[in-house]
């Protein structure tokens, strides 16, 4: 506000706003102490007369008082029966929020609250507007940690059958859905809880088996033989939304020589002469060696032909690594040639430990020169672009690597039955040592890919699998991205960036809990079978007795005997169905197929973690960029990650984890993890800046309970003096109240405003900033400190009083609005305290924020805020005294600000003008030029306000004296101004309020 910009900071209130509720407090506000004084009998003489606040609505709900108030009121003010009831309003404006499904395989902990909170603010904000809100909660259900855990309970987890570990996961799994759906309820969150989507539901399994079918048919789905990640330790392909990096794994990195075999043409009379040549290779995976079919060069960049000071042999390696490997080999390389990688064509060389095999040189655009040689060793079976490679020049792809991740019987003797990331590492560096190619093996630290489940690293490895060919979706799916609304807005390009590198996404996983990918391989041959007609009957069958039925019904029911007929097959009883189940991520990109409604299906919204950008977000648009060519959101918001309140992850062994349920119920110790209920975790969530890490821990829980103990005292005021006031019978008219009270609502309707505006946005952290800023300064520290004598020392019923009655009962009920979505149980629970309530009304139930335009008036700012201006200059230059002992002689030129003065006092000198009730002084007198007699040693401060009328039609810029006084009367035993003619006697203003109601 322009009264904080141009005048002195405010005094602080003696006293914190809404906690005078006794007579000696109140008495006492404008001393520097808190306590009370004591009483004389002439003080509580009048202590009836004053119109203190009454309210039984607590300022404070200590221990367990908190969170057993937030389940009576759950239950009071229906919070269950909400969203049905908001679903049968007839309204056309509809709201979609598509819940991603969390997986069900643990407790709920305080990522699930982040993100649950989040989107029920969000829910709550668009149904307080009107809008019919369309939220299905949904789980997770498949997938190997699930089957893990529920394999893990029994001891002969190895010997189960499919439909016993199937059964036993799903058992999991509903034990975990009903624990979160649990703390979900509980949180506050509104939703239908009996109708959730869950991704075993046969009707759902379904639903995703009739998308794959789309993809058959359009021929985006299809089997092949190619590199995949592969998790050694879970036996089954993973997808690269289910890796994490550990950025501190340790490889065995190693420098090896391939000798030169064949020379390239163009270097072939360079070369002539040297005895002995080798190109220089580095690399963190020894083991894929043996697996080695060619060597990678940059066409465009400078390689250069070395000779090693210390042995006279030859290397090729990039020009600008020359140094850097000298220095790394302990050597010095003498610079022989200089060459264009495009040079080195039609070359090859030996391969260092598989004798006979030849090693062509190729070129290829993933080469780099931050690291290595300059030269890539090129295992097709093992790597992404290698296998790129080896498809344009058709070189063989040979795994030489089993499911456990051990080498197998082709790999050799020496190798074979050893694991590929320990013993089979060793016996690799040992083969190239004997071989005399190992130059130097050394610890090298980086970042490495674990399987998120098992917490173990895993490998590249060419298996047969069925995958998504999202190179012929990545451009349509780019294209649609770039029309979804992104929040923050810098996700989008991370979301581009990562599909512009997704040339295929593998869908078959290895494992018994999911839903079956509907294919048939022949006894004998192996072969695939699957059509159209193969995967509708698996859908019908599906939709009717679940994914079970594919390991529980016989083969000639899942394949119909004239769909095998037809592809030549003499008997069905040749097949046997596919084991083979789809990758979670394609269960739950799926989703939208069979929660949204509507020939459209699409949502308004998707909310969730950054680790969306490369999992579900992206599962999902591609599925539905696949069938239908359009994206199933229209928005997406992306938060953070929860940390530990010093940035660092959450960890059991740190001791830093945070439970939701101690947050709201309190941990063993109260003294140290004391219960704080729903709304703080709530207020937690909102307050943060969500999309960047949010932290989280005592010091940040216990800020949030002050605040919200804040926020109930400045309730608690207003409440209190709304007794006695119902707004139908007793309100004001905006015109006929006093300049500040009108003010009052102008500044409502712009925090009005403001607050719908964050909502919209999502930017739920600005809604605190703004609710805090508008209670703490503007309504407490501000408002409430110049109309408390009003409200305790007017007649009740004086048009003064209502005047500021009828703008705090305004205050309150666009107060509670505005945090209504973020804190639902103490906005139901205020609600129930208001005094003019004839029935309980819900806050949900009756809409979002009402204003008036007629509270926005031009002119009213510049009233107020050049009378706050003054107002700071006096209070700043008492330093912390009681105003009430002041009087005040305000001196302004003749011009613009006199006139305004004059609004709020007409006449020269008074104590009960609307002028002196913004001072807070005993008396203001408001002059147009400095007085002859004013004494020189008075206390004087000059100032000067420039007001800004019309859109800048209107500016004028006046000085302005104010000279603070000794109060020269006697303190009113009644209202304490210093306004009594006597010690024993009360105010004009006082005698006339109690005159007729008893005898003095």
């Amino acid at each position: 506000m322009l009264w904080a910009r141009r005048a002195t900071p405010l005094a602080k209130p003696r006293a914190p706003a809404g906690a005078v509720w006794g007579w000696a407090r109140w008495a006492v506000s404008g001393a520097n102490s808190g306590q009370p004084s004591p009483e004389s009998g002439a003080n509580s003489k009048y202590r009836e007369t004053v119109l203190l606040p009454r309210s039984r609505f607590p300022a404070q709900l200590p221990g367990r008082m908190q969170p057993e108030a937030e389940v009576e009121i759950q239950q009071k003010c229906g919070f269950s029966e909400l969203y049905s009831w908001q679903r049968q309003r007839k309204t056309k404006n509809e709201f979609c929020l598509h819940d991603g499904p969390p997986y069900a395989n643990g407790d709920p902990h305080v990522g699930h609250a982040l993100n649950k909170i989040l989107k029920d603010i969000t829910n709550r904000f668009h149904m307080m507007r009107g809008y019919k809100v369309h939220y299905v909660p949904g789980w997770d259900c498949h997938g190997l940690p699930i089957e893990l855990k529920a394999m893990s309970e029994f001891k002969e987890a190895q010997k189960m059958s499919a439909m016993e570990i199937r059964q036993r996961a799903k058992e999991f799994a509903e034990r975990a859905i009903e624990k979160q759906k649990s703390a979900f309820i509980r949180w506050g969150i509104m939703a239908d809880w009996a109708n959730c989507y869950h991704t075993f539901d046969g009707k759902y399994e379904a639903k995703q088996l009739g998308i794959f079918h789309k993809m058959y048919d359009k021929g985006y789905i299809y089997q092949d033989y190619k590199p995949v990640f592969w998790s050694p330790s879970a036996n089954t392909a993973v997808a690269e939304a289910e890796l994490e990096y550990n950025q501190q794994h340790v490889s065995r990195s190693v420098y090896i020589k391939f000798p030169l075999l064949k020379s390239p043409p163009k270097l072939a009379s360079t070369l002539a002469g040297s005895s002995t040549v080798n190109l220089l290779i580095w690399t963190t995976q020894p083991w894929t060696i043996p697996a080695n079919e060619a060597i990678c060069y940059m066409p465009d960049s400078e390689y250069s032909i070395v000779k090693c000071a210390n042995t006279g042999e030859c290397y090729i390696l990039a020009a600008n690594r020359v140094d850097s490997t000298a220095a790394i080999l302990d050597t010095q390389f003498e610079v022989i040639s200089t060459c264009k990688g495009v040079d080195l064509e039609n070359g090859s060389c030996a391969h260092p430990t598989v004798p006979g095999r030849e090693s062509p040189f190729l070129p290829a655009n993933h080469v780099t020169m931050a690291k290595g040689t300059g030269l890539v060793h090129t295992a097709p079976a093992h790597g992404m672009e290698d296998y790129s490679v080896a498809s344009h020049h058709q070189l063989p792809l040979n795994c030489v690597v089993d499911e456990s991740g051990v080498f197998t019987e082709a790999a050799g003797s020496e190798l074979q039955n050893k694991a590929v990331l320990e013993e089979g590492n060793e016996a690799v560096i040992q083969m190239l040592q004997a071989a005399k190619c190992l130059l130097k093996e050394e610890k090298y630290v980086h970042s490495y890919p674990y399987d998120w489940r098992t917490k173990k690293p895993v490998i590249i490895r060419a298996s047969k699998q069925w995958f998504v060919n999202t190179a012929n979706i990545k451009a349509t799916a780019q294209e649609v991205l770039k029309k979804v609304k992104f929040i923050p807005a810098s996700a989008m390009n991370r979301m581009l960036e990562m599909l512009d590198r997704r040339t295929y996404w593998c869908i078959s996983r290895q494992r018994s809990w999911g839903v079956p990918i509907p294919v048939f391989y022949h006894k004998t041959t192996g072969e695939s079978l699957i059509n159209s007609e193969i995967i509708e009957n698996v859908i019908k069958i599906v939709e009717q007795h679940g994914s079970d039925a594919w390991w529980t019904l016989p083969v000639d029911q899942l394949l119909p005997r004239e769909v095998a007929t037809k592809v030549g097959s003499h008997d069905v009883l040749d097949y046997i169905p596919g084991q083979d189940v789809l990758d979670i991520w394609f269960d739950s990109g799926t989703s939208w197929a069979h929660v949204l409604e509507g020939a459209d299906q699409r949502a308004d919204l998707y909310l969730e973690g950054k680790d969306q950008l490369g999992g579900w977000f992206q599962s999902s648009l591609l599925t539905s960029v696949a069938t239908r060519k359009k994206a199933p959101y229209k928005t997406l918001v992306i938060h953070g990650f929860t940390l530990g309140e010093k940035g660092e992850k959450m960890s059991k062994s740190i001791g830093n984890v945070v439970d939701p349920d101690v947050v709201i119920n309190g941990g063993q110790d109260h003294s140290k993890e004391p219960p704080y209920g729903a709304d703080v975790l709530r207020w937690w969530v909102a307050e943060s800046n969500v999309f960047t890490e949010v932290l989280i821990g005592p010091v940040v829980l216990s800020a949030a309970k002050d605040d919200l103990n804040k926020l109930r005292n400045t309730l608690r005021f207003m409440l209190g003096n709304l007794a006695g006031f119902n707004p139908e019978t007793d309100s004001i008219p905006s015109s006929e109240m006093y300049v500040i009270d009108q003010y009052m609502l102008h500044l409502l309707q712009d925090y009005a405003n403001k607050i719908t505006e964050a909502y919209k946005e999502y930017d739920y952290c600005k809604v605190i900033r703004l609710l805090q800023a508008f209670h703490a300064r503007d309504l407490s520290n501000f408002y409430f400190s110049i109309i408390k004598d009003r409200l305790y020392c007017e007649e009740e019923k004086d048009p003064k009083r209502r005047s500021c009655q009828t703008a705090l009962a305004q205050a309150f009920d666009v107060v509670v609005r505005s945090f209504a979505p973020v804190l639902p149980h103490l906005a139901e629970e205020v609600f129930q305290y208001l005094p003019y309530k004839k029935e309980r009304e819900s806050v949900f139930r009756s809409g979002w924020i009402n204003t008036s335009s007629v509270w926005k008036k031009p002119g009213l700012e510049e009233v107020v805020e050049a009378a706050c201006a003054m107002r700071g200059s006096f209070l700043g230059s008492i330093g912390g005294k009681n105003p009430l002992e002041h009087e005040l002689v305000i001196v302004i030129e003749p011009g613009l600000l006199f006139e305004l003065m004059e609004t709020l006092q007409a006449e020269e000198t008074s104590s009960v003008s609307q002028l002196n009730e913004i001072m807070m002084a005993s008396q203001t007198t408001l002059l147009s030029e400095l007085p002859v007699e004013m004494a020189t040693n008075e206390k004087s401060i000059k100032g000067t306000f420039l007001i800004n009328l019309e859109g800048g039609d209107i500016r004028e810029e006046s000085s302005y004296t104010v000279i603070v006084l000794p109060a020269a009367k006697e303190k009113c035993l009644r209202c304490r101004k210093n306004t009594a003619h006597s010690p024993l006697s009360l105010c004009p203003r006082c005698t006339e309020v109690i005159a007729g109601k008893w005898s003095i």
